[in-house]
């Protein structure tokens, strides 16, 4: 990694300042819903309806739902999932209570990295010029990356699917990172998931998708950084009996 990303300038910190503080204007009402929804389709990421909270449950009313809040609702995602006005309005009205899932591999690809790797990421991208598309905060743990899609690899073991409720055998070689692309989705701003987590936007869908490989190189250091961090915090943890 380039010396010009070691230490904290104070073009740095006041970046993470405007990390903190900056969030996209939300309007009041359904209208603020359906705004954004369609802001996303315009940016051609494509929806399909996801469950929502019901209760202290997820609305699919499956025991023991391994993605309370975050899946989609029909086993068809992948061919429902559109970027049409009229059926993300339709399905938005009748739905009032629904979370939207983006389907990626198409448009699209998102890395999705722990939240203070993404954050310490973010940062340095933006200080080094780096043109970052849009980028989501999810659960209060984890930011959304979302990058161009790069298609279908001719080296599949480079590449994976990867559902939200499993990981990918090459997980050690990027630690903390999940690259969703082909068969995988994400959960699309604005959504609510179990506890009063939600999913926003940091950065909108109005910025152009960048190529992952762009940001590939930060995302990964921060993501090995963090969970050295994080095991050396564990190892230094007084065992108890």
């Amino acid at each position: 990694m380039s010396a010009e990303f070691g230490g904290r300038s104070g073009r740095q910190g006041r970046i993470s300042q405007w990390l903190r503080g900056r969030r996209p204007k939300e309007v009041a009402g359904d209208g603020g819903r359906e705004a954004l929804l369609l802001a996303a389709a315009t940016a051609g990421l494509p929806l399909a309806p996801a469950a929502h909270p019901s209760g202290y449950r997820c609305s699919c009313d499956r025991v023991g739902c391994p993605t309370p809040a975050r899946h989609p609702v029909s086993f068809a995602w992948q061919t429902q999932s559109t970027t049409d006005h009229g059926q993300i309005e339709r399905w938005a009205r009748h739905q009032p209570q629904a979370n939207f899932i983006t389907a990626t591999g198409l448009v699209h690809d998102v890395l999705d990295v722990p939240l203070d790797a993404g954050r310490e990421a973010l940062e340095r991208l933006l200080a080094a010029g780096v043109e970052v598309g849009p980028v989501a905060e999810s659960a209060g743990d984890r930011l959304l990356f979302f990058t161009a899609t790069r298609g279908t690899p001719e080296d599949e073991d480079e590449w994976w699917p990867c559902e939200l409720d499993c990981h990918p055998e090459t997980m050690d070689e990027h630690p903390g990172l999940r690259w969703h692309c082909r068969g995988s989705y994400v959960p699309v701003p604005p959504a609510r998931l179990m506890g009063d987590l939600t999913v926003d936007w940091v950065r909108g869908p109005e910025h152009p998708l960048p190529d992952p490989l762009s940001l590939l190189e930060v995302l990964t250091d921060a993501c090995a950084r963090h969970a050295g961090d994080h095991t050396e915090r564990l190892a230094a943890w007084p065992h108890r009996r």
